[in-house]
């Protein structure tokens, strides 16, 4: 992926890097970052000179179809790991034994606490899931990740990527030494998801908001339905309004 898609992604859309010192030579170390865009799994790797490897929903692994296949293909080739989301609980517990598996062999394991993309550019609130609990775990350090701009590059309807400087800060590494063994208390969980999530705000500058970015999508597409609905009630009575003033005329008009 470095050779064949970093090179060029570098090349032709040059992204800036701050705090690249930050990332360890050797070592396994979590790179917990805000996730605005599909790209930013291409982004992130490409300024690096260790691999990432980060988890990846499993449908991008089981799509039928010769399309499919090559997604599979492309994902395997840069060592993404499917993870089944079908199940929450599941897919917890998979995306935990994944990011162990990668940490135990002193490599890079990167993830999103949010969870998903998020819908409108804002920071939303971290999961207490995969990240806390393979940092307290394994004891690797959290490495903040904050992605500048890689949303508008190219936003969801856009079949083709508009050419501009997306940035990526990296922030320095996080010990959560202090909670060793604690990986099953809840209340710790929240703490340091917390505490990660505040640093990569800094690093962003997004507006944090402090619900989950898969509520927010629910609340966004039941908004747009909502609005949908209400504009064909307004052009269903309009027609009917037009309808009846239709037959008044009428009815004058035999009159």
């Amino acid at each position: 992926m470095k050779f064949s898609i970093g090179g060029p992604l570098k090349l032709a859309f040059r992204p800036w890097v701050e705090g690249l010192e930050n990332i360890p030579a050797e070592g396994p170390a979590i790179l917990a970052s805000n996730h605005l865009s599909f790209s930013d799994s291409f982004f992130l790797p490409a300024v690096l000179d260790r691999k990432v490897t980060f988890i990846a929903k499993a449908e991008y692994f089981t799509t039928p179809g010769v399309k499919g296949r090559l997604t599979a293909a492309f994902f395997k080739g840069v060592g993404q790991l499917p993870v089944d989301r079908s199940g929450a609980r599941g897919a917890g517990e998979a995306a935990v034994k994944s990011g162990i598996d990668v940490i135990e062999r002193g490599e890079l394991f990167g993830i999103y606490p949010e969870g998903t993309r998020s819908p409108d550019g804002r920071l939303y609130r971290g999961k207490p899931g995969g990240l806390a609990r393979v940092a307290l775990a394994t004891g690797a350090p959290v490495i903040p990740v904050a992605m500048i701009d890689t949303e508008k590059i190219q936003p969801p309807g856009k079949v083709m990527p508009k050419l501009m400087r997306p940035g990526i800060r990296i922030g320095k590494p996080l010990d959560f030494g202090r909670y060793a063994g604690m990986e099953h208390d809840r209340f710790v969980l929240r703490a340091v998801t917390d505490e990660v999530m505040y640093e990569i705000m800094k690093l962003s500058g997004q507006e944090y908001v402090d619900v989950y970015a898969t509520a927010a999508k629910r609340q966004i597409a039941d908004a747009a339905k909502a609005e949908k609905q209400a504009q064909k009630e307004a052009e269903q009575a309009q027609k009917e309004a037009a309808k009846a003033v239709e037959t008044e005329e009428g009815r004058a008009g035999d009159s």
